[in-house]
Protein backbone atom coordinates (compact mmCIF):
# COMPACT_ATOMS: atom_id res chain seq x y z
CA UNK A 1 0.00 0.00 0.00
CA UNK A 2 1.06 3.38 -0.77
CA UNK A 3 0.41 6.99 1.20
CA UNK A 4 0.18 10.50 -0.76
CA UNK A 5 -1.83 13.36 -1.92
CA UNK A 6 -0.48 12.99 -5.30
CA UNK A 7 0.31 16.65 -5.16
CA UNK A 8 3.50 15.56 -7.62
CA UNK A 9 1.56 12.79 -9.88
CA UNK A 10 2.54 14.80 -13.12
CA UNK A 11 6.33 15.79 -12.38
CA UNK A 12 7.54 12.51 -13.97
CA UNK A 13 10.63 12.49 -16.27
CA UNK A 14 9.70 10.89 -20.16
CA UNK A 15 12.54 7.97 -19.31
CA UNK A 16 13.03 6.33 -22.97
CA UNK A 17 11.66 2.92 -21.34
CA UNK A 18 8.92 3.33 -18.76
CA UNK A 19 9.78 1.54 -15.18
CA UNK A 20 6.37 -0.47 -14.44
CA UNK A 21 5.34 0.76 -11.02
CA UNK A 22 4.63 -2.41 -8.91
CA UNK A 23 0.13 -2.76 -8.31
CA UNK A 24 -0.16 -0.64 -4.95
CA UNK A 25 -3.46 -0.14 -3.02
CA UNK A 26 -3.41 3.33 -2.66
CA UNK A 27 -4.62 5.53 -0.10
CA UNK A 28 -5.38 9.61 0.19
CA UNK A 29 -3.82 9.93 3.71
CA UNK A 30 -0.79 11.62 4.46
CA UNK A 31 1.91 10.57 7.13
CA UNK A 32 0.51 13.20 9.99
CA UNK A 33 -3.14 11.66 9.25
CA UNK A 34 -2.81 7.80 9.03
CA UNK A 35 -4.13 5.81 11.48
CA UNK A 36 -3.70 2.17 12.60
CA UNK A 37 -6.23 1.21 11.04
CA UNK A 38 -4.46 2.09 7.55
CA UNK A 39 -1.64 -0.36 8.67
CA UNK A 40 -3.03 -3.41 10.07
CA UNK A 41 -1.74 -6.34 8.71
CA UNK A 42 1.21 -4.95 7.31
CA UNK A 43 4.60 -6.48 8.11
CA UNK A 44 6.98 -3.36 7.63
CA UNK A 45 6.69 0.45 6.52
CA UNK A 46 9.56 1.98 4.52
CA UNK A 47 9.00 5.49 5.10
CA UNK A 48 10.28 7.69 2.43
CA UNK A 49 7.81 10.82 2.24
CA UNK A 50 9.41 13.96 3.32
CA UNK A 51 10.06 17.98 2.04
CA UNK A 52 13.49 17.69 1.24
CA UNK A 53 14.53 20.81 -1.03
CA UNK A 54 16.39 23.44 1.03
CA UNK A 55 14.80 26.35 -0.74
CA UNK A 56 11.25 24.91 0.94
CA UNK A 57 13.15 24.81 4.38
CA UNK A 58 14.13 28.41 3.83
CA UNK A 59 10.92 29.35 2.39
CA UNK A 60 9.42 28.28 5.99
CA UNK A 61 10.71 25.82 8.17
CA UNK A 62 7.70 24.45 9.69
CA UNK A 63 6.37 23.10 6.89
CA UNK A 64 9.46 20.84 6.83
CA UNK A 65 8.89 20.21 10.52
CA UNK A 66 5.41 19.29 10.78
CA UNK A 67 5.87 16.73 7.60
CA UNK A 68 9.04 15.10 8.14
CA UNK A 69 9.24 15.06 12.19
CA UNK A 70 6.24 15.49 13.79
CA UNK A 71 4.64 13.92 10.39
CA UNK A 72 6.52 10.79 10.96
CA UNK A 73 6.57 10.23 14.31
CA UNK A 74 2.98 10.02 13.77
CA UNK A 75 3.02 7.64 11.22
CA UNK A 76 5.53 5.45 13.24
CA UNK A 77 3.11 5.83 16.27
CA UNK A 78 0.32 4.31 14.23
CA UNK A 79 2.32 1.80 12.45
CA UNK A 80 3.42 0.26 16.19
CA UNK A 81 -0.57 0.23 17.17
CA UNK A 82 -1.07 -1.39 14.11
CA UNK A 83 1.05 -4.88 15.24
CA UNK A 84 3.73 -3.55 12.27
CA UNK A 85 7.05 -5.15 13.28
CA UNK A 86 9.66 -2.80 11.56
CA UNK A 87 9.86 0.59 10.74
CA UNK A 88 12.66 1.53 7.91
CA UNK A 89 13.11 5.38 7.59
CA UNK A 90 15.12 6.97 5.08
CA UNK A 91 17.30 8.99 6.75
CA UNK A 92 20.12 11.58 5.60
CA UNK A 93 24.01 11.74 5.86
CA UNK A 94 23.44 15.47 5.75
CA UNK A 95 22.35 15.25 9.51
CA UNK A 96 26.00 15.21 10.00
CA UNK A 97 26.73 19.21 8.33
CA UNK A 98 29.69 20.73 8.46
CA UNK A 99 33.09 18.19 9.14
CA UNK A 100 36.08 17.63 8.88
CA UNK A 101 38.38 15.43 6.62
CA UNK A 102 37.83 12.26 8.91
CA UNK A 103 35.10 9.42 7.66
CA UNK A 104 32.23 10.26 10.35
CA UNK A 105 30.59 6.83 11.60
CA UNK A 106 27.02 6.59 12.36
CA UNK A 107 28.67 7.78 16.14
CA UNK A 108 29.57 11.01 15.11
CA UNK A 109 28.39 14.06 16.55
CA UNK A 110 25.79 15.44 14.60
CA UNK A 111 25.61 18.94 13.20
CA UNK A 112 22.70 19.55 11.01
CA UNK A 113 22.52 22.63 9.12
CA UNK A 114 19.25 23.10 7.38
CA UNK A 115 15.43 22.53 8.23
CA UNK A 116 15.40 19.16 6.27
CA UNK A 117 18.85 17.70 8.39
CA UNK A 118 17.39 18.72 11.74
CA UNK A 119 14.05 17.48 10.88
CA UNK A 120 16.12 13.85 10.25
CA UNK A 121 17.84 14.14 13.70
CA UNK A 122 14.69 15.16 15.57
CA UNK A 123 12.80 11.91 14.15
CA UNK A 124 15.18 9.66 14.55
CA UNK A 125 15.51 10.65 18.13
CA UNK A 126 11.97 10.06 19.17
CA UNK A 127 11.63 7.07 17.42
CA UNK A 128 14.53 5.37 19.43
CA UNK A 129 12.14 6.07 22.21
CA UNK A 130 9.43 3.98 20.66
CA UNK A 131 11.41 1.12 19.44
CA UNK A 132 10.39 -2.22 21.93
CA UNK A 133 10.40 -5.80 21.87
CA UNK A 134 7.87 -5.76 18.68
CA UNK A 135 8.53 -2.67 17.16
CA UNK A 136 11.77 -2.29 15.54
CA UNK A 137 12.72 1.25 14.02
CA UNK A 138 15.80 1.24 11.78
CA UNK A 139 17.55 4.24 10.03
CA UNK A 140 19.25 4.48 6.73
CA UNK A 141 21.29 7.58 6.45
CA UNK A 142 20.98 7.49 2.81
CA UNK A 143 24.21 10.30 1.14
CA UNK A 144 22.90 12.31 -1.53
CA UNK A 145 21.37 10.61 -3.94
CA UNK A 146 21.63 10.22 -7.99
CA UNK A 147 20.26 8.25 -10.65
CA UNK A 148 16.95 7.97 -12.79
CA UNK A 149 13.50 7.48 -11.55
CA UNK A 150 10.22 8.14 -12.88
CA UNK A 151 9.73 10.91 -10.51
CA UNK A 152 13.41 12.34 -11.34
CA UNK A 153 14.87 14.87 -8.86
CA UNK A 154 17.41 17.40 -10.79
CA UNK A 155 17.77 19.49 -7.94
CA UNK A 156 20.19 16.45 -6.69
CA UNK A 157 24.11 17.08 -7.68
CA UNK A 158 25.11 14.78 -10.06
CA UNK A 159 21.59 14.95 -11.69
CA UNK A 160 21.73 18.87 -12.02
CA UNK A 161 25.04 18.72 -13.24
CA UNK A 162 24.33 16.48 -16.06
CA UNK A 163 21.52 17.77 -16.85
CA UNK A 164 22.55 22.03 -16.87
CA UNK A 165 25.17 20.02 -19.10
CA UNK A 166 22.90 18.83 -21.78
CA UNK A 167 21.41 21.48 -22.14
CA UNK A 168 23.51 24.54 -22.45
CA UNK A 169 27.08 22.63 -22.61
CA UNK A 170 28.28 23.97 -19.21
CA UNK A 171 28.50 21.52 -15.96
CA UNK A 172 27.33 24.91 -13.38
CA UNK A 173 28.89 24.36 -10.14
CA UNK A 174 27.31 26.54 -7.93
CA UNK A 175 29.72 26.75 -4.70
CA UNK A 176 33.58 26.84 -5.36
CA UNK A 177 33.95 23.02 -6.06
CA UNK A 178 35.94 22.42 -2.78
CA UNK A 179 32.87 20.75 -0.74
CA UNK A 180 32.96 17.21 -0.06
CA UNK A 181 29.89 14.94 0.12
CA UNK A 182 29.26 11.53 -0.22
CA UNK A 183 26.76 9.96 -3.11
CA UNK A 184 25.07 7.16 -4.12
CA UNK A 185 22.78 5.70 -6.65
CA UNK A 186 19.16 4.96 -5.78
CA UNK A 187 18.68 1.88 -6.90
CA UNK A 188 21.69 0.82 -4.92
CA UNK A 189 19.28 2.78 -1.72
CA UNK A 190 16.81 0.16 -2.33
CA UNK A 191 19.17 -2.89 -2.28
CA UNK A 192 19.95 -1.58 1.45
CA UNK A 193 16.15 -1.68 2.30
CA UNK A 194 15.68 -4.77 0.81
CA UNK A 195 18.36 -5.99 3.14
CA UNK A 196 17.45 -4.63 6.09
CA UNK A 197 13.91 -5.63 5.46
CA UNK A 198 14.63 -9.59 5.34
CA UNK A 199 17.46 -8.79 8.17
CA UNK A 200 17.17 -10.75 11.54
CA UNK A 201 15.56 -8.11 14.17
CA UNK A 202 18.79 -8.04 16.03
CA UNK A 203 20.76 -6.71 13.21
CA UNK A 204 18.80 -3.96 12.83
CA UNK A 205 16.82 -2.93 15.90
CA UNK A 206 16.65 0.94 16.36
CA UNK A 207 19.96 0.81 14.21
CA UNK A 208 21.24 4.17 12.39
CA UNK A 209 23.41 2.66 9.06
CA UNK A 210 25.00 5.08 6.52
CA UNK A 211 23.93 4.28 3.40
CA UNK A 212 26.63 4.99 0.45
CA UNK A 213 29.25 4.24 -1.80
CA UNK A 214 32.97 4.05 -0.19
CA UNK A 215 34.81 7.38 -1.64
CA UNK A 216 32.87 10.97 -0.85
CA UNK A 217 33.95 12.79 -4.23
CA UNK A 218 34.63 16.99 -3.82
CA UNK A 219 32.40 18.80 -6.20
CA UNK A 220 35.00 20.15 -8.83
CA UNK A 221 35.96 16.00 -9.58
CA UNK A 222 32.25 15.20 -9.95
CA UNK A 223 31.68 18.63 -12.27
CA UNK A 224 34.74 16.82 -14.08
CA UNK A 225 33.42 13.25 -13.88
CA UNK A 226 30.42 14.91 -15.76
CA UNK A 227 32.39 16.90 -17.89
CA UNK A 228 33.85 13.70 -19.48
CA UNK A 229 30.48 12.36 -19.97
CA UNK A 230 28.54 15.04 -21.79
CA UNK A 231 30.01 15.67 -25.44
CA UNK A 232 30.93 19.34 -25.84
CA UNK A 233 30.98 20.66 -22.62
CA UNK A 234 32.92 22.61 -20.14
CA UNK A 235 32.95 23.61 -15.74
CA UNK A 236 31.59 26.92 -14.67
CA UNK A 237 32.01 28.02 -11.71
CA UNK A 238 29.20 30.22 -10.22
CA UNK A 239 30.35 33.74 -9.81
CA UNK A 240 30.74 34.30 -5.83
CA UNK A 241 30.38 30.70 -5.44
CA UNK A 242 32.49 30.04 -2.25
CA UNK A 243 32.40 26.89 0.20
CA UNK A 244 29.30 25.23 1.15
CA UNK A 245 29.48 24.45 4.50
CA UNK A 246 27.62 21.08 4.00
CA UNK A 247 30.98 19.39 3.53
CA UNK A 248 31.83 15.93 5.22
CA UNK A 249 32.91 12.50 4.40
CA UNK A 250 30.71 9.38 5.89
CA UNK A 251 31.69 5.52 6.86
CA UNK A 252 29.89 2.99 5.16
CA UNK A 253 31.97 0.03 7.28
CA UNK A 254 28.91 -0.48 9.71
CA UNK A 255 26.59 -1.48 6.99
CA UNK A 256 28.91 -3.56 5.19
CA UNK A 257 29.89 -5.38 8.27
CA UNK A 258 26.37 -5.94 8.86
CA UNK A 259 25.20 -6.59 5.45
CA UNK A 260 28.49 -8.24 3.86
CA UNK A 261 26.26 -9.37 0.88
CA UNK A 262 25.66 -6.03 0.13
CA UNK A 263 27.57 -4.58 -3.20
CA UNK A 264 26.70 -1.34 -4.60
CA UNK A 265 26.37 -1.17 -8.48
CA UNK A 266 26.93 2.16 -9.94
CA UNK A 267 29.47 5.16 -9.55
CA UNK A 268 29.62 8.79 -10.57
CA UNK A 269 30.58 7.76 -14.01
CA UNK A 270 28.28 4.98 -14.53
CA UNK A 271 25.29 7.32 -12.93
CA UNK A 272 26.40 10.19 -15.02
CA UNK A 273 26.15 8.06 -18.28
CA UNK A 274 22.52 6.85 -17.16
CA UNK A 275 21.08 10.24 -16.21
CA UNK A 276 22.68 11.63 -19.82
CA UNK A 277 21.51 9.44 -21.60
CA UNK A 278 17.90 9.46 -20.23
CA UNK A 279 18.29 13.54 -20.87
CA UNK A 280 19.57 13.26 -24.36
CA UNK A 281 16.62 10.58 -24.93
CA UNK A 282 14.00 12.73 -23.79
CA UNK A 283 15.42 15.90 -25.71
CA UNK A 284 15.57 17.86 -22.51
CA UNK A 285 15.93 21.57 -23.06
CA UNK A 286 17.33 24.61 -21.17
CA UNK A 287 13.18 25.57 -20.37
CA UNK A 288 12.52 22.44 -19.40
CA UNK A 289 14.84 22.33 -16.85
CA UNK A 290 13.35 24.87 -15.31
CA UNK A 291 9.96 24.04 -15.51
CA UNK A 292 8.09 23.02 -12.73
CA UNK A 293 7.00 19.63 -14.19
CA UNK A 294 11.01 18.76 -13.38
CA UNK A 295 12.38 20.83 -10.59
CA UNK A 296 8.37 20.79 -8.19
CA UNK A 297 10.13 21.87 -4.80
CA UNK A 298 10.59 25.64 -7.05
CA UNK A 299 7.09 25.90 -7.99
CA UNK A 300 5.48 25.09 -4.69
CA UNK A 301 8.26 27.74 -3.37
CA UNK A 302 6.40 30.02 -6.07
CA UNK A 303 2.52 28.71 -5.46
CA UNK A 304 2.76 28.66 -1.85
CA UNK A 305 1.80 32.25 -1.38
CA UNK A 306 0.85 33.22 1.92
CA UNK A 307 -0.02 29.88 3.28
CA UNK A 308 0.85 29.70 6.69
CA UNK A 309 0.66 25.85 7.44
CA UNK A 310 1.55 22.37 5.74
CA UNK A 311 -2.30 21.45 5.28
CA UNK A 312 -2.63 24.97 3.63
CA UNK A 313 0.28 24.16 1.79
CA UNK A 314 -1.12 20.75 0.28
CA UNK A 315 -4.46 22.60 -0.81
CA UNK A 316 -3.15 24.94 -2.42
CA UNK A 317 -0.49 22.78 -4.48
CA UNK A 318 -3.46 20.11 -5.13
CA UNK A 319 -5.34 22.95 -6.35
CA UNK A 320 -2.10 24.30 -8.85
CA UNK A 321 -1.78 20.42 -9.94
CA UNK A 322 -5.11 20.22 -10.94
CA UNK A 323 -5.70 23.55 -12.89
CA UNK A 324 -2.56 22.22 -14.53
CA UNK A 325 -4.18 18.95 -15.11
CA UNK A 326 -7.38 20.53 -16.56
CA UNK A 327 -4.49 23.28 -18.99
CA UNK A 328 -2.62 20.44 -20.51
CA UNK A 329 -4.95 17.93 -21.44
CA UNK A 330 -7.33 20.89 -22.73
CA UNK A 331 -10.16 19.96 -20.13
CA UNK A 332 -12.18 22.91 -18.52
CA UNK A 333 -11.34 24.12 -15.62
CA UNK A 334 -14.30 24.19 -14.09
CA UNK A 335 -14.22 20.69 -14.12
CA UNK A 336 -10.21 19.51 -13.28
CA UNK A 337 -9.19 16.43 -13.19
CA UNK A 338 -8.35 14.45 -9.80
CA UNK A 339 -6.55 11.54 -8.77
CA UNK A 340 -7.16 9.43 -5.80
CA UNK A 341 -3.17 9.55 -5.00
CA UNK A 342 0.41 8.89 -6.42
CA UNK A 343 3.16 9.88 -4.56
CA UNK A 344 3.80 12.56 -1.33
CA UNK A 345 5.33 15.38 -1.44
CA UNK A 346 8.60 13.45 -1.87
CA UNK A 347 8.04 9.78 -2.60
CA UNK A 348 5.74 7.14 -1.04
CA UNK A 349 5.91 5.95 2.07
CA UNK A 350 5.45 2.16 1.30
CA UNK A 351 3.58 -0.27 4.29
CA UNK A 352 4.93 -3.92 2.73
CA UNK A 353 3.98 -7.65 3.74
CA UNK A 354 7.32 -8.73 3.98
CA UNK A 355 6.78 -13.07 3.45
CA UNK A 356 10.59 -13.45 5.05
CA UNK A 357 10.24 -11.18 7.59
CA UNK A 358 12.21 -12.55 10.62
CA UNK A 359 10.71 -12.36 13.60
Amino acid sequence: MALGLGLLYHCGFPTPTPTPFPRLTRSAKTCATSQASDLRGFDAVVHLAALCNDPLGDLNANWTDDINHKGSVTLAAAARRAGVRRFVLSSSCSMYGAAGSEALTETATLNPLTAYARSKVDTERDLTTMATSTFSPVYLRNATVYGMSPRLRLDLVLNNLVAWAVTTGRVKVMSDGTPWRPIVHVQDICQAIELVLTAPTEVIHDQAFNIGTPAAIPGAHLADIVASVVPKCEVEFADGGGPDPRSYRVSFDKFAAAFPTYEPKWDAELGAREVYAACVAAHLTPAALVEAALHPAEEISRIAGTAMSWMELCAGVSHHWSWRRSRDSAVSAAAPATRTIARGLDEYTVCTVVPRLRR
